[in-house]
């Protein structure tokens, strides 16, 4: 890959300056897509930190994004993974491009790919199934059927770093666009609220799902400590 990535506490995430210089930059270079947020950072592991650098990382939240304004990518921005799959099918269905889905539970899934078709009339759908992937003869079914179907863009949302595993096993049976979801296919379907729009936009995302669910405070501290070490340049 020739853009040059900048590397924050050994995770090297590329600086993108938009959804749609993301997306034209993986239309020429596929590869996996993986988000990253300032709690991927603080506690990326070997095997975490390696499966990043192999691929391409991108800014998914506003720590990662503070990360790198730090460190002089002035320009660029968040891209929301939940946002960004629906950017790439809104830029590609009307070229024909194919698109497998993978993961949630049966009853989203087959939700999730009814609305892609009235939402994105004549969109192609290669094929798709839920995430609840129980053996290795689902799994060697699975990898056989992208290697025959052969899509242009694979989702998988299964949660990290099991759905990033899954694509590099899918990777090498055929190289295509992929991108992991975490748990995108609710949001899209509406089991699952998203933010509003204002929190959206001022970045405050962390704050209204902490308002929602205070159990999430442990995780929503590391996003401060955080930004506390961003201020002191240890980050």
């Amino acid at each position: 890959m020739s853009r040059e990535r900048i590397e924050v506490r050994g995770v090297k995430i590329y600086p993108f300056k938009s959804p749609e210089e993301l997306i034209g930059f993986v239309e020429v270079q596929k590869g996996i897509l993986v988000a990253i947020n300032a709690e991927k950072i603080l506690h990326a592991t070997e095997q975490t930190r390696g499966i990043i650098n192999r691929n391409i990382g991108y800014c998914d939240g506003v720590g990662a994004v503070m990360a790198l304004k730090k460190k002089g990518c002035a320009e660029v921005v968040k891209i929301p993974g939940c946002e960004l799959w629906l950017k790439i099918v809104e830029a590609w269905y009307r070229k024909g491009k194919s698109f497998y889905l993978v993961g949630s539970r049966p009853e989203v899934i087959e939700a999730a790919v009814g609305k892609l078709m009235n939402d994105y009339p004549g969109v192609v759908i290669a094929g798709y199934r839920d995430g609840y992937i129980k053996s290795a003869e689902e799994k060697e079914a699975l990898l056989n059927d992208i290697a025959e179907k052969r899509p242009d863009v694979v989702f998988v949302a299964m949660g990290s770093p099991k759905q990033e595993l899954l694509m590099e096993e899918m990777q090498q049976v055929h190289p295509a666009v992929y991108q992991g979801l975490g748990g995108s296919f609710d949001v899209y379907t509406g089991n699952v609220e998203r933010a509003p729009q204002w929190w959206v936009k001022h970045n405050l995302e962390w704050a209204y799902r902490l308002l929602r669910q205070p159990s999430r405070i442990g995780r929503q501290i590391h996003l401060v400590r955080f930004w506390l070490l961003v201020k002191l340049g240890r980050i």
